[in-house]
């Protein structure tokens, strides 16, 4: 292998993670406060959230999909969970379980228009997206959910769960709540990706779904296994979000849309996955979260951000088609 040819391997391999480094690096070297564990904090608990979403975007993927829905399945969570404390009087648990139960039927849905309506992926997702989010204005209408809001012309009287809000700030060890979540979520989707039947099985369909049938997979079954799991995944991620902010705002998922797509989109980059993998997702997650909270610190204004993240991946993007085996010639 030649020099040019080893530096074009490297760069497929390591590039991205060359690039993390070197951030972290610089960040730490120009802003003292950022290398401090209070910050590496922050910075993971904004990367959960992106990283529980993205990993469910990433499932989608897995199997020839892409569900775009994914924010709007996070604000119906939000706000079924907010709503079932704050109107319903319920407790933190059947709130949790309401928000999933939210999630699901988003990707139950899904399943409908893609597996039996037989309506593209991209298509059916984004027609659920515009969906589901104006379901969750109607049914709020147009109204954030929080403690002590009027209902029918008189002050709700019901509150957020201490459990439920443990999720949001709570910590063991000095680790905030959703870092463990995230991490337990993160280990149980790279176990089912790369070592069960299961996984092999999403994978199979998302690389050619004839042959998958061929062989013996029921491919329906699974393309509905993987949009349930990234509608629960998105519903977690609002829970998460919820119990963080104490309120449920509406269309708040929205803006986690991008970060998710670009985590799990970056993570084709790492380590030349060249395809939808949990542990690039994370890394894509939290390389997101790095450059946000660097950025931040250098007061870079707010709105320019999407275009540093725009500008990411399509050099994620590219070192991923372009220096990989699978480029087109």
């Amino acid at each position: 292998m030649d020099p040019v040819q080893k530096t074009k391997y490297f760069v497929y391999r390591y590039g991205l993670l060359a690039v993390l480094f070197a951030m972290i690096a610089y960040f730490s070297a120009t802003q003292p406060f950022f290398g401090t564990f209070i910050n590496a904090m922050f910075v993971l608990q904004a990367a959960s959230i992106v990283a529980v979403i993205g990993l469910g975007c990433t499932v989608s993927m897995t199997v020839g999909g892409f569900d775009l829905s994914v924010g709007a399945s996070m604000s119906l969570a939000v706000m079924a969970a907010a709503a079932a404390m704050v109107i319903g009087n319920m407790g933190g648990i059947a709130a949790i379980l309401i928000g999933i139960g939210a999630g699901l039927a988003v990707g139950l849905f899904n399943t409908f228009l893609i597996v039996y309506a037989r309506i593209p992926d991209l298509v059916a997702t984004l027609s659920t997206l515009f969906l589901i989010n104006g379901l969750t204005l109607l049914g709020v209408g147009g109204q954030s959910v929080a403690e002590g809001m009027a209902v029918n012309g008189q002050a709700a009287t019901g509150k957020f769960s201490p459990i439920f809000k443990w999720l949001g700030s709570g910590q063991f060890q000095g680790i905030p709540a959703s870092v463990i979540v995230a991490g337990i979520i993160f280990l149980c989707v790279m176990v089912l990706l790369n070592y069960t039947r299961w996984g092999r099985a999403f994978y199979a369909v998302g690389g050619n779904p004839v042959a998958a049938a061929a062989a013996g997979i029921r491919v329906a079954r699974y393309r509905m296994a993987a949009y349930l799991i990234s509608g629960a995944l998105a519903a977690i991620a609002g829970i998460m979000l919820a119990a963080r902010s104490n309120r449920g705002d509406v269309n708040v998922g929205d803006a986690f849309l991008l970060q998710a797509v670009s985590a799990a989109l970056v993570g084709y980059a790492v380590l030349g996955a060249n395809r939808p993998n949990a542990f690039g997702t994370l890394i894509g997650a939290i390389f997101v979260a790095v450059l946000i909270n660097g950025l931040t610190m250098f007061n870079f204004p707010y709105f320019a951000q999407s275009f540093v993240q725009g500008v990411l991946l399509v050099v994620a993007l590219l070192m991923s088609y372009t220096l990989g085996p699978n480029r087109r010639t």
